[in-house]
């Protein structure tokens, strides 16, 4: 038995990444392949991976193979889209192009209708796939607000394509809150009118994200926890009660991380490799960072870290408001990230207060994060709501305590220190307080303080498997049971 996956994405890595979503799609599809091709028992799984050809991969110097073009249907005429071919990844890799990819803007253009346009159309045109290859597809995984207009229209077509005829679908949700609002003329002119379901809000109608919700055979959450919040008004975004009617097909699988990349033993971006039986060699890349930032070289004062985007939602100002009520405690701290001017500026103002405690980096900077995880301490992840998570995963890999919020993924893969260390992972906090913030620091400070003590968590951290085949295996047993169900 063989499965015909078509999944779809707005970025994936190597091609082009700007968050979370890159590295998922990226990595899930070709898990998936691998783990399918070893198991002795079926199902087989064919997954094939469908992203825009957007500008910035063309700049990059990309060149996938052109194989053909088809139409796409808009109000105003036929669209062409451009199909092109890549299979260096090990799985088949096709970027669509067209006009309304072909802009010369950023992958996530600050216009919500030239994005509308892009997106809606390469839904579309994603649908138009399987036939132009003589494929069936049995199951369509879209991934955000970005692919929710391909589950939409598939499951309004009055007489499908051959190609497309039975077909199940996925919805994978990484990020509530985005939902693709402003776009509804797009959908209109492509022919999706918004949806007269009564379960979803007016608001809700005739927006991307919730109308793939709404007809999704199955809908994942990146994340367990995250499954069970957005059930909630906290977190649901206005679409809370209609979530609570579709449990029934809501579940979480947590996202995996890439356990090559980020790998103590190996990574050549750090200055001294290490591993669970030589974890004693990681203290040389903290001193490499104190003394790079012209910090005390202690090996008793912590160094802590902060590895963000700098927005409201990632919690940046409980951590720099909370250090303020630990100033009586020994501590250094090393700040990365871009973003938000305003969180910028405290962060900045934050090393002005604390000269010599506090360094800030605005930057992204990718060699200076992997020796940041390598050689700091703690790792500060304070998240207003965190659907996944993968920072908190590459801190434990290198030794590298966690102190997060306790919300969505951070709750699924930190295993909070109670009174007792046995197999804790980390530290979780459960209000968005700065104060609440500063107990659980000087906590994990005064463990500190106990070396052996700090040594079994960071063995604990770095044993646990965060490996992408148990999600591919949940996926792959996902995809099996829709199929079933409709034969």
């Amino acid at each position: 038995m063989t499965i015909n996956v078509l999944f779809l994405a707005a970025e994936a890595e190597p091609f082009i990444k700007v968050g979370g979503l890159g590295d998922v799609a990226g990595a899930l599809p070709i898990a998936i392949n691998r783990l399918s091709n070893q198991l002795d028992s079926s199902p087989k799984v064919d997954i094939r991976m469908v992203i825009p050809f957007h500008f910035a991969i063309k700049q990059r110097g990309f060149k996938p193979k052109l194989i053909g073009e088809f139409g796409v249907h808009n109000r105003k005429g036929i669209v062409k889209c451009q199909v092109y071919h890549d299979d260096h990844l090990g799985i088949p890799v096709y970027l669509l192009d067209g006009e309304p990819v072909d802009e010369k803007s950023p992958v996530y253009a600050p216009d919500p209708i030239l994005d509308g346009y892009k997106f809606v159309f390469f839904s579309m045109a994603a649908l138009g796939l399987p036939t132009f290859l003589d494929w069936r597809m049995d199951i369509l995984h879209g991934n955000d607000w970005h692919t929710a207009a391909a589950i939409y229209a598939l499951k309004n077509f009055d007489m499908p394509p051959v190609h497309l005829s039975g077909a199940k679908t996925v919805h994978t949700l990484h990020n509530l809150p985005y939902m693709g609002f402003g776009v509804q003329q797009a959908l209109m002119d492509y022919g999706l009118p918004p949806s007269r379901n009564p379960l979803l809000p007016e608001w809700a109608r005739h927006t991307p994200l919730p109308l793939g919700l709404l007809h999704a055979n199955q809908i994942v959450a990146v994340s367990p926890h995250y499954a069970e919040e957005i059930l909630t008004p906290e977190f649901g975004c206005g679409l809370e009660d209609f979530l609570q009617t579709r449990t029934s097909a809501l579940k979480g699988i947590l996202n995996g991380l890439d356990t090559e990349t980020w790998n103590p033993e190996t990574d050549s971006e750090i200055i001294q490799n290490f591993s669970i039986s030589n974890i004693v060699l990681r203290t040389k890349n903290k001193h490499h960072l104190q003394q790079k930032f012209d910090l005390l070289v202690s090996e008793e004062t912590p160094l802590l870290t902060l590895i963000s985007r700098m927005d409201p939602q990632k919690g940046i100002d409980i951590v720099l408001r909370g250090l303020q009520y630990c100033q009586d405690l020994p501590w250094q701290m090393i700040i990365l990230g871009t973003g938000d001017p305003s969180v910028e500026k405290m962060a900045r103002e934050l090393e002005s207060t604390y000269p010599d405690r506090v360094r800030t980096v605005i930057d992204f900077d990718n060699q200076l994060a992997h020796q940041l995880y390598a050689g700091a301490d703690m790792f500060m992840m304070p998240s207003r709501y965190e659907p996944c998570g993968l920072s908190q995963m590459i801190a434990m890999r290198y030794g590298c305590i966690p102190i997060a919020r306790a919300t969505g993924g951070l709750v699924d893969t930190i295993e909070h220190i109670s009174h007792r260390i046995n197999g804790g992972t980390g530290f979780l906090f459960d209000k968005p307080y700065p104060s609440t913030f500063a107990q659980t620091l000087r906590r994990a400070i005064r463990l500190y303080q106990r070396p052996a003590s700090w040594r079994k968590i960071q063995i604990n951290g770095m044993q646990t498997d965060f490996s992408w085949e148990k999600s591919a295996q949940e996926y792959i047993d996902t995809y099996q049971h829709l199929v079933q169900e409709q034969q």
